[in-house]
């Protein structure tokens, strides 16, 4: 937990003693890891913002269609058939942030997670092109804060629309934006509320996602070890904090002497750089915290810092708790860093043989509303059902229907051949006929067959209903008949 010493304690880097909000402006400190992170973040954004107008097999990369319960990555489409395959990817996912959280900490957090990538390289810079930039002289002008939010009320709406887009695809999305509002009430409305909360987010709530809703850096103690690579502040050189003069660098500089009566300090001459650099407003010399994300600005803080006092860098750096503080070697291979890949590849190879094998189709059956049966004319027994069949080849397929263990049955499909387009669903009514001599004892479980011209074969149970006859010949049927429906 982030606070002072002694009796003032701050129960949140964002809450004041008063229990007002404490809104933090990070000063923006310029280095190497700032560098690399813009590099990440900003490719991160393009390849966010680009994705969805991409094609693979004529869809988008990654597609969650929540309306037709079609997942699509990376030109594989999953169902909601598809138990086992989700329960797989989830099970990889969580299993490899632990994997990555052991080795590298909370790197996701501070490189990779949207709400950091968007706050520090999206709407702060936005913040101080028309405020000014923290350290400075504020700028003036009543214009700028209406101007700074409708600028963000845009980029929210531009990045609600591209959010939209990984759940509609983009050719709906285009085709809404061009369109009246009154013609498709319910997408403006659910494109309104999410420009809205991504409004909410980014211009008001902030930093607080990270200390106060996400769940990711209360866990970080049971997924962390003291071998973890986090940021970390050398106690054993800092301490104990002063100021300083500046190194000796030669010894004709008498000016630049370090003085034999000044008093042995540590190398952190306490100038809270790290704190005001901090985009979530905790001091990194109190250890290791929850609301810690791993930006690296206070390194590059720390190492300007030092550089200007002749010191070497790294007071602030990345480390474990094991090499920084108790002086140990950091090892690498332990038992969470070999069992968490070791279960994450076995996943892997499940879920590729769970996919390759998985059949081309998958077909349900289901009985049509009102009577469950119908007699005809000649004594034949008729099941008006529906089937269904979800098509996952790339390309169109044809089905065709038998029924193979009643003698004299079939199946009847009213109009064209069952084609089903790639990766679709059709549903179309089928009508199953067979003889009543087929149900001695009134309802009988049939199989519908259905196969595919490519090879593909799949039998299906269904349950037919009949009326139950009685007659003292069990093999034939009698003019009496009752229905059990």
């Amino acid at each position: 937990m982030s606070g002072a010493q002694g009796s003032d304690v701050q129960v949140l880097s964002t809450l004041n003693a008063d229990g007002s909000r404490r809104w933090l402006k990070p000063r923006v400190s310029p280095g190497r890891f700032l560098n690399r992170r813009k590099i990440v973040g900003y490719g991160l954004i393009l390849f966010f913002c680009g994705l969805p107008h991409l094609r693979i097999n004529g869809k988008p990369p990654i597609l969650l269609d929540l309306l037709h319960r079609e997942f699509t990555f990376f030109g594989v489409t999953l169902y909601p058939t598809d138990t086992l395959l989700f329960a797989l990817l989830m099970l990889i996912v969580f299993l490899s942030i632990f994997f990555l959280t052991a080795l590298f900490g909370r790197v996701w957090c501070g490189w990779g997670c949207p709400q950091t990538v968007y706050l520090e390289f999206v709407y702060r810079p936005i913040e101080r092109f028309f405020e000014g930039a923290p350290g400075r002289k504020r700028k003036t002008g009543a214009w700028r804060k209406s101007a700074k939010l409708v600028t963000y009320l845009l980029v929210s709406f531009l990045l609600a629309n591209t959010f939209i887009a990984y759940f509609v695809g983009t050719d709906d999305l285009f085709r809404w934006m061009r369109g009246s509002p009154f013609t498709h009430p319910v997408p403006f409305l659910v494109m309104a509320i999410t420009t809205f909360l991504m409004m909410f987010d980014f211009a008001f709530f902030r930093e607080q996602v990270c200390i106060v809703a996400c769940p990711y850096g209360r866990m970080q103690s049971v997924m962390l070890d003291r071998n973890s690579l986090i940021i970390t502040y050398d106690e054993n050189r800092g301490e104990p904090r002063g100021k300083k003069k500046r190194a000796v660098k030669s010894e004709s500089d008498v000016s630049l002497r370090v003085l034999p009566e000044e008093p042995e300090l540590g190398d952190c001459i306490d100038c809270k750089m790290c704190v005001t650099t901090c985009p979530t407003g905790i001091d990194i010399r109190d250890g290791l915290q929850m609301e810690c994300v791993n930006c690296a600005q206070c390194i590059d803080a720390c190492d300007d810092v030092m550089d200007k006092i002749g010191r070497p860098r790294g007071l602030i750096r990345y480390g474990s708790q094991a090499s920084v503080l108790d002086g140990k070697k950091s090892k690498v291979l332990r038992p969470r860093t070999m069992i968490y890949p070791a279960i994450v590849a076995g996943l892997l190879m499940a879920f590729t043989f769970v996919l390759v094998t998985r059949a081309p189709a998958y077909i349900s059956v289901l009985r049509q509303r009102g009577a469950p049966f119908a007699v005809l004319d000649d004594g034949s027994v008729v099941n008006a059902v529906t089937v269904k069949v979800q098509n996952r080849r790339p390309e169109d397929a044809r089905y065709d229907f038998e029924l193979v263990d009643v003698d004299g049955g079939k199946v009847e499909i009213a109009g064209e051949a069952f084609v089903v387009g790639p990766q679709e669903t059709v549903g179309r009514p089928v009508l199953l006929k067979a003889p009543a001599s087929s149900f001695p004892t009134g309802a009988r479980n049939v199989i519908i067959r259905v196969r595919d011209e490519d090879g593909y074969k799949k039998d299906v149970k269904y349950r037919m209903m009949a009326p139950t006859y009685r007659s003292a010949n069990p093999g034939g049927a009698s003019d009496e008949e009752q229905s059990d429906g």
